[in-house]
């Protein structure tokens, strides 16, 4: 049983949760666009002020390790490792697909024969994905695959898949089949990363704070704007 502070900024999503003992006490989220490097450390502070306890007081913290936006995984990791350090507590990394898809479940728990399908924007027609099971046992590798009208062809043979992320957006008009199933607005959440964490924790299943890096799955690759060439 423990005091964790769970942080998910693994997509547009900035959520910030702290639970006790495997349940929410307080908790902030937002969806503004390109905000996590001003509102995350916001959140934080003001989840702490708002229960008057210490970052010390906490047993662990835990941070969305990816895949997903190079620049949200950054910024999520980089807080969770100063707070670990600072406040001298163990550093937790929870798989963001596998969190998303435990929301999935206990949002969308219809039956047993299906699989969850949580997709990140990877940009173009590109995503971030792995399938889980009814109990939420992956059954393939983490992938960046490049969505066709091909994709999953196999899988949606016998049980329905459930889509769901914001990369599964882009795949609705492209992926048609009768076991495809697109779930609408159901993104990374620190609440879903809760019992994750907990388990975590009770099996000392740390991280390195020195060497732990996020899942970025891709190599980030900047661009340069091009020049305006009437200004």
């Amino acid at each position: 049983m423990a005091l964790i502070l769970n942080i998910e900024s693994s997509t547009s999503v900035c959520s910030v949760c702290l639970a006790e003992n495997g349940k929410k006490i307080a908790g902030k989220e937002t969806n503004e666009q390109n905000a996590h490097s001003k509102i995350l450390t916001v959140f934080i502070e003001d989840i702490f002020k708002e229960l008057n306890i210490k970052v010390k007081d906490t047993d662990a913290v835990a941070v969305s390790k990816g895949p997903g936006s190079y620049t949200g995984l950054r910024i999520g990791v980089s807080a969770a490792k100063g707070i670990a350090y600072g406040a001298g507590i163990p550093l937790i990394s929870v798989n963001t697909l596998q969190n998303m898809a435990w929301g999935a479940k206990q949002n969308f728990n219809k039956e047993n024969n299906i699989l969850f399908a949580p997709m990140i924007d990877a940009r173009r027609m590109e995503v971030y994905s792995q399938l889980f099971d009814y109990n939420l046992n992956p059954t393939n590798e983490i992938t960046a695959k490049i969505i066709d009208e091909n994709s999953f062809s196999e899988e949606l043979k016998t049980p329905k898949i459930y889509f769901f992320g914001d990369g599964a957006a882009k795949c609705k008009n492209i992926i048609s089949h009768k076991n495809a199933v697109f779930i609408d607005d159901l993104h990374p959440s620190a609440d879903y990363m809760i019992s994750y964490s907990e388990q975590a924790f009770n099996e000392k299943n740390f991280e390195d704070l020195a060497y732990f890096e996020p899942f970025y799955l891709k190599n980030f690759i900047a661009t340069i704007p091009k020049k305006n060439i009437y200004g």
